[in-house]
């Protein structure tokens, strides 16, 4: 990870809204990925996507952890509910975000059919593991 006080590597990069391409396939099922391109343009300092859900969800994700830097959700439409470890059951609507600090034990538990939300982490690949 680059240091603090020297920038990474940027490249200039355009993601447009019109005929953007949602992947259904990543990290939850009942979501789908729209990926902004910043890991690209960062050498893989940064990651920024939009997730939608496909369906509601109410299952939940399990608890879990990620090893990285800075992880930032912010609600774009609809609704979703996080647990965290030290706070609870948070449920955030749009125009809501929330910084989830590094190693923070976490979960999705539900979402709306329509949410979606934009999501930026540091570094771009990361482990996950359960909490």
């Amino acid at each position: 990870m680059p240091d603090r006080a020297t920038p990474s590597a940027q490249r200039f990069t355009v993601s447009r809204a019109e005929g953007a391409h949602f992947d259904p396939k990543g990290l939850r099922s009942f979501f789908a990925y729209r990926d902004l391109g910043l890991a690209g343009a960062t050498d893989g300092a940064f990651h920024a996507q939009v997730i939608r859900a496909k369906e509601a969800c109410s299952a939940g994700t399990g608890r879990h952890r990620h090893t990285l830097a800075f992880q930032f959700v912010y609600v774009l439409k609809g609704e979703v509910t996080f647990w965290y470890e030290g706070q609870g059951r948070v449920t955030f609507r749009p125009g809501d975000s929330v910084l989830q600090p590094p190693g923070i034990a976490h979960e999705l538990v539900s979402c709306s059919a329509d949410c979606e939300l934009l999501e930026i982490t540091s570094p771009a690949d990361f482990a996950t593991d359960p909490a």
